[in-house]
Parts: C-alpha cells; sequence; structure tokens
C-alpha cells in the first residue's frame, strides 16, 4: 500500500473519482500531455490507454521509479520538481495538454510557471488541474466579490478559466481538510496586450497590499518605487478615466492593464 507523504502534500484520487476526472479531461488519441504530480498513477494509466502520449513530473523518487517499473511505452517519467526542472527546452515543441492533482501549497507558483512556459513559446493548449476549492473560486471570481484579487487578474490575464468539477474531501486518500475543484486554463496571449508586463503584474500585487484603500490611496505603494517621481495618484487616474475612490477589487483586467500602460508610457517618457 502506498502512503501520502505530508511533506509532499499528497492526496491520492479515489478510484471512484478517476473516471469522473478523465471523463471531464477527455483525452483524445492524436494528444501528448505533461501530468504534473501523478503520485501512484491513478490518473496516468488511463491517460496513456487514451492519449499518444504523456510525460509525468514526479517530486517523489519512489513513486518516480514505481511508474518507471511498469514501462508504459508512451509514458515517460522525469524524477524532479517540476518547477524547477520544465523548461522552454526542455517541453514538447508541439501542441500539448497539461493535467495535475497539484499539491495545494505549490498550486499557484505551478498556474504562473505554465503561463510563463506558454509566454516563452511552448505551446501548452490547457491545464485541468485539482485545486483546492477556494483557491479555484478565485481563478473564476468577477470584480467586486469578495474572492476577486491578485491571482483573478494574473491568471485570469492569460488564460480563460473554468470550474470543470468540485470533488467532496472523501474523493480522496488521504481525505483532506478542505473542499477541491478541478478547473480547466485555456492559455491564450494576455488580453488586453499591455506595454510591461512585467510592471503590470508587480502593481496589480502592490495595489492589492493595500486592497481596503481607496483605488488613489493604494496607487501610493507604487510612489518612490519605480524611478523618477510621476504625477500623484489622482492625475493618473484622471488620464486612465477611473474614479479614485473605487476600491483595487473593483476593477477589471482592462482597468488595470489601462493604469499599467498609463504608469509604464510616464516611465519612458522621462528615460
Amino acid at each position: 500500500m502506498i502512503r501520502a507523504r505530508k511533506r509532499f502534500g499528497q492526496h491520492f484520487l479515489e478510484p471512484v473519482w478517476v473516471d469522473k476526472v478523465i471523463k471531464a479531461i477527455a483525452p483524445a488519441p492524436d494528444q501528448a500531455f505533461i501530468e504534473i504530480g501523478p503520485g501512484p498513477g491513478a490518473l496516468t494509466r488511463p491517460l496513456t490507454q487514451r492519449a499518444k502520449s504523456v510525460t509525468a513530473y514526479e517530486i517523489d523518487r519512489d513513486l518516480a521509479a514505481a511508474l518507471v517499473e511498469e514501462a508504459i511505452s508512451n509514458l515517460t517519467v522525469v524524477e524532479g520538481d517540476f518547477l524547477k526542472t520544465a523548461s522552454p527546452e526542455s517541453l514538447a515543441s508541439k501542441p500539448c495538454r497539461v493535467v495535475g492533482n497539484l499539491p495545494y501549497n505549490v498550486a499557484s507558483p505551478i498556474m504562473f510557471r505554465l503561463i510563463e512556459l506558454h509566454a516563452a513559446g511552448v505551446p501548452l493548449v490547457d491545464a485541468t488541474l485539482m485545486l483546492q476549492r477556494e483557491v479555484a473560486d478565485r481563478l473564476v471570481a468577477p470584480p467586486g466579490s469578495k474572492e476577486y484579487g491578485v491571482l483573478s487578474i494574473l491568471i485570469g490575464h492569460a488564460a480563460d478559466v473554468d470550474t470543470v468539477l468540485k470533488l467532496p474531501a472523501g474523493a480522496f486518500r488521504p481525505p483532506p481538510k478542505v473542499l477541491s475543484s478541478l478547473v480547466r486554463l485555456r492559455f491564450r496571449a494576455p488580453t488586453p496586450p499591455v506595454q510591461d508586463l512585467k510592471f503590470f503584474r508587480w502593481m496589480v500585487q502592490a495595489v492589492f497590499t493595500r486592497r481596503r484603500k481607496t483605488l488613489a490611496n493604494a496607487l501610493l505603494a507604487l510612489d518612490g518605487r519605480i524611478g523618477p517621481p510621476f504625477p500623484r495618484p489622482a492625475e493618473i487616474l484622471a488620464t486612465a478615466g477611473l474614479d479614485g475612490s473605487r476600491r483595487p477589487e473593483t476593477l477589471s483586467i482592462a482597468e488595470f492593464a489601462s493604469l499599467a500602460d498609463i504608469y509604464t508610457a510616464l516611465h519612458i517618457a522621462v528615460l
């Protein structure tokens, strides 16, 4: 019997739920897959039976070795941390899909890494990922809701996100202390495009450190951290056509993109 290791955040999917997840993924015979965290192979085996190929990244060397021993012809096992091992050079040059029953403590970094890989030219089509319900709800949250925040904006800027399936704690062994959701990220070019993607992401994170303040006050988090002095937030907001009394969580992705481009244009103008 394989035991889940707490340090890897392992919670293995029960067989009755494997079929439901595979049905939701809907693999096809001509498709290549990357699986993150295959564990004992509950999803891996049915994926290899339905897809063209599967490349599985497993951080647990014992579980990785067990999968290698099965000698499945269209399965490649990579032992190691996906965050450290996966690179544009090492991944497929042809379109591929991603699946993963992710350790919840590294789910966000893995999603950001997938977006970075897609931006770097890796032809990722989509990612069907098991997440903590709370995190999944943030991904699909609309502006103005309490769940809406940095994750909603930064992931939503580069991918369309849908909740595919909701799972109870009993769907896993051992049962986690939280509920789970299966979500699908469909990767695309950042929408709307921004002049400086790195600055856009930094600005969103900085503003949300003052989430409960008005937008005019929240933008003060940028003062003194982006080069020469710029006009006060009131002037920036007037240029963007935004009401400074609004709170950050009410802004759409497009409105954040507009703000970022105004700051970027000012920065370029004073160089």
